[in-house]
C-alpha cells in the first residue's frame, strides 16, 4: 500500500531553500556496544570502531561540503554513546538546556556536554526532569514536539516549555525500537520563526505513536510525509535536513522517493555500524542554534 499523500501527488513540488546549519558532532573513537539499553544493541555482536569512525567521517564531510558548520566535542573514554550528540542537549537562541539521562550508562555524558556549551558561549541551564535532549525534543517552526514513553518523562515537556517560552506538543511513543522521538519524526524544514507548525514540513512513522499522538500529528501536519514501516525499521527517519538536502539512510528507498517527489534532495549516508548502538544520522547531529 502506498504511503504517499494523495494531495501531494497532484501538486507540483515547491522549490526548496537550503539553510546553513551549525552542528555539534563527536568522533566515535571509543564506540563499541558493551551494554544493552535499547532493542538495537547486542553486546555479543562484534563492532568495528574503525568502520564506525569512517562512516561518521563521511557524514561529517557531507555536512561541510554542503556549507554547514560542524563543531566537535572531544570523545571521552568509557562513554561509547557520546557519538550520539543529539542526546546531549537542546539549544535555541544561544540557550542550552542540559540533559538528565534515564539510564545509568549514559549519565557520565551529562557534564561534558554542559561544559562544552559553557565554553562555547552558550547560556547553560541545568535540567531538573529526566529528558534526553534533541533525541526527544524537535523544533518545528515555533513549536517544540516532545516525545515520551521510553526515555524523557512527561514533566520534562513542561520544563522545556518554561525554559524556551514556546508551545510544546506532547507525543507518546509505543514501539520500543523507536525509543526517541527523532527515530520516528524527521523535521524537513526546521526553521525557527517560520510562522508556526502550519508552515513546517515533517515526515513521520504513524505506527510508532499511540492513537492520540497519531491524531495530533494528522491534524497539525496534514501534508506530512508518512513513511512505511519498512523505511522506519531501517532508521530512515533518523535524518537531518537543511531545508533542501535531507541526509538519510540509503536503505530507506521509499522515503528517498517520497522526498524527491516533494522537491528535496536526499543525501544518502550509510551509518550501519553506528546503528548497532541504536543511533543514526540525526542521533549523531545536535543543532546549535544561536550565540553567534
Amino acid at each position: 500500500m502506498s504511503t504517499q499523500n494523495p494531495a501531494a501527488a497532484t501538486t507540483a513540488a515547491p522549490a526548496r531553500i537550503q539553510q546553513r546549519r551549525r552542528y555539534l558532532m563527536c568522533r566515535p573513537e571509543h564506540f563499541t556496544v558493551s551494554y544493552r539499553i535499547n532493542p538495537w544493541m547486542e553486546p555479543a555482536k562484534p563492532t568495528d570502531t574503525a568502520k564506525a569512525v569512517a562512516q561518521w567521517q563521511t557524514l561529517h564531510d557531507a555536512y561541510v561540503a554542503l556549507g554547514h558548520d560542524v563543531e566537535l566535542i572531544d570523545p571521552v573514554p568509557g562513554l561509547p554513546d557520546m557519538v550520539y550528540t543529539a542526546n546531549g542537549g537542546f539549544i535555541i537562541d544561544g540557550r542550552a538546556l542540559g540533559v538528565k539521562f534515564r539510564v545509568d550508562e549514559r549519565r557520565g555524558e551529562e557534564q561534558p556536554f554542559m561544559d562544552w556549551f559553557a565554553a562555547n558561549g552558550f547560556e547553560v541551564i541545568q535540567p531538573v526532569e529526566v529528558q534526553e535532549g534533541e533525541g526527544d525534543f524537535l523544533l518545528v517552526g515555533d513549536v517544540i514536539l516532545a516525545g515520551t514513553g521510553f526515555r524523557s518523562v512527561g514533566d520534562s515537556h513542561r520544563e522545556i516549555g518554561d525554559v524556551f517560552g514556546k508551545e510544546v506538543v506532547s507525543l507518546r511513543l509505543i514501539d520500543p525500537r523507536f525509543y526517541h522521538l527523532d527515530t520516528a519524526i524527521a523535521v524537513l524544514d526546521p526553521v525557527e520563526g517560520s510562522g508556526g507548525a502550519e508552515r513546517a514540513n515533517i515526515a513521520y512513522l504513524p505506527s510508532a505513536f499511540d492513537e492520540e499522538s497519531q491524531r495530533i500529528l494528522a491534524q497539525r501536519y496534514p501534508d506530512a510525509i508518512r513513511v512505511s514501516d519498512e523505511d522506519g525499521a531501517v532508521f530512515g527517519l533518523n535524518s537531518a535536513s537543511d531545508g533542501l538536502n535531507v541526509f538519510i539512510s540509503p536503505r530507506a528507498k521509499g522515503f528517498e522517493a517520497q522526498l524527491r517527489e516533494r522537491g528535496y534532495n536526499p543525501v544518502l549516508i550509510d551509518l550501519s555500524e553506528l546503528l548497532l548502538g541504536g543511533g543514526g544520522i540525526k542521533c549523531c547531529t545536535l543543532e546549535l542554534r544561536g550565540n553567534r
